[in-house]
Formats: C-alpha cells, sequence, structure tokens
C-alpha cells in the first residue's frame, strides 16, 4: 500500500485502485487552487502508474465538494482591483479558482484509467462538474445536489461540458435555472449518477463497480473511454466556457452575490421586488 498525505488531498494506491480523496472538510472541500492542483496532481500520478487500473474519487466529511472556492475568488478579484487590472486582465487571471475547473473537468475526462466518484455527502455547482466527468458515479440516496450559480449570479458555464450530457434538456433547464436542490434519488432517475443507495450500502457499491472494473483489460478501458468521448472537442468548449464563467465571476452580480453569500444574506436582487 502506497500513500502520500498532501495539505488538502490524500492519495492511497491498494489492489490496482488508486483512492484520490479530498479531505479539507472546513472548506467544504471547496475546489480552492490548492484543492485543483493537488487533484490534478494526484489524477496524473494515477494515470502514469501501471499498478493503478481503477481510480476512485472520494471525500472526507459531510460535503463531497460545494464548487468553487468562493472566499479565494473574492480575495484575487479583491487583488485585481487593488492592482488596477482591467475586466480582461481578471479574466485572464489564473487566480480565479473557476480559471482551473476546466482543467480538472478534463482531466477526470481525459485520464485512462476509469473514475468512479464516490458522494457521500452534498455537492454543489463544480462539485458536481466532478460528479459528472467521472466514469461512473453512486452516491447515497440522501445526499443532495443543487447547480447554486444563478442564486450568487454566476452561471453552471464549466461544469455545463460534462454535466449537459448526463441530463435531459428538461432536466437541465429546470435545474441549472432554479438552482434548487434535489436528492440522490433524482440525481439517480435523470441520469447524473448510476446508483444512488442508502448510505451503509455507499461502500459495498462502489466496490461492486470497482471489482467489475478490474476484471476489464487496461488497454481496453482506455480504449473505450476514448470512445465515449472527444477529447478535442471538450477541450475547446472548455476553453470558451472558462472564459464565458469568468465574465460572470468578475460581474457586478457575481461580485454582490459572492458577498451576500459569505455575509449570509440575501443578494441585492432578491429586494427589487
Amino acid at each position: 500500500m502506497e500513500s502520500s498525505p498532501t495539505l488538502v488531498v490524500r492519495y492511497a494506491v491498494r489492489d490496482g485502485v488508486a483512492r484520490i480523496t479530498m479531505d479539507h472538510p472546513e472548506t467544504r472541500n471547496s475546489l480552492s487552487g490548492a484543492m485543483i492542483e493537488e487533484l490534478l496532481g494526484a489524477l496524473a500520478r494515477a494515470a502514469a502508474d501501471p499498478a493503478v487500473r481503477v481510480v476512485v474519487l472520494g471525500h472526507t466529511g459531510m460535503v463531497f465538494s460545494s464548487g468553487a472556492d468562493l472566499k479565494e475568488t473574492a480575495a484575487a478579484l479583491a487583488a485585481g482591483d487593488a492592482r488596477g487590472a482591467g475586466p480582461s486582465q481578471r479574466l485572464t487571471a489564473g487566480a480565479l479558482p473557476a480559471a482551473r475547473l476546466g482543467d480538472l473537468l478534463a482531466a477526470v475526462s481525459e485520464c485512462p484509467k476509469p473514475v468512479v466518484a464516490r458522494v457521500a455527502g452534498a455537492a454543489r455547482a463544480g462539485g458536481i462538474g466532478l460528479v459528472a466527468a467521472a466514469d461512473i458515479a453512486v452516491c447515497a440516496a440522501d445526499a443532495t445536489f443543487a447547480f447554486s450559480e444563478v442564486r450568487i449570479g454566476v452561471i453552471p458555464a464549466v461544469i455545463s461540458a460534462a454535466v449537459l450530457p448526463r441530463l435531459s434538456g428538461r432536466d437541465a433547464a429546470e435545474l441549472f435555472l432554479t438552482g434548487v436542490t434535489f436528492d440522490g434519488v433524482r440525481a439517480g432517475r435523470i441520469g447524473l449518477v448510476n446508483a444512488a443507495v442508502p448510505a451503509a450500502q455507499l461502500d459495498a457499491t462502489v466496490d461492486g463497480y470497482v471489482a467489475d472494473l478490474l476484471r476489464a483489460a487496461p488497454g481496453a478501458l482506455a480504449g473505450t473511454k476514448a470512445l465515449l468521448r472527444d477529447a478535442t472537442t471538450m477541450r475547446e468548449d472548455l476553453a470558451r466556457l472558462t472564459r464565458l464563467s469568468l465574465q460572470y465571476f468578475t460581474s457586478a452580480e457575481g461580485r454582490e452575490g459572492m458577498q451576500a453569500f459569505r455575509e449570509k444574506r440575501d443578494p441585492a436582487w432578491i429586494n427589487q421586488f
């Protein structure tokens, strides 16, 4: 068994399975710059290791991932303002976590080893992008999900590249536009996850999928993953969607929404009627 703990991500390999665990429950496993970089490093490590046949992406704490780190995003925007950076400079600022989210989703999708997402708790926004990008996803039936972007003045642009192929148009429109919370049972019904099971059965269900994947030839798995996606098109889409996402994160509505979220109050637009 190999284990390499890092700041916010744990990595361990045993019996052909690399377990990548988001381990920063204090921030609800938000996708900070550090989280994204360490996840990218862990995925690259698993992809390059011939002893790894399957990757399981999981988490500690009650939240799978709350999405982009809004505190870090606000700090990066404030720093850009202090430097007098214009909108175009802020849009290309790598300091914004959302600027790297596309790279992370692509890394999950392009990993030559099948990636299984184990979701025991809440997933929001960018966290749902990780779930959708995984090849197989299993959640606890009482886990909750929400595309909460519109409620803080931004849009689910980057994650749409991974999410929209999983959902029907009707489900996507309802859930993207309202930002309502839904449970694991509905996530399974609409195709966001493969299975939603009682929490006590989560690990056994994940292990069942892993056992099935371990019976497949590694080269055939990599080839089949390539059949299921178009890496070039996805990369192009993610670049375009990242630019669109950052426009909203740097907008007046986005700034107000993130500030209101941090201050635990309604954003200004709710009080306009």
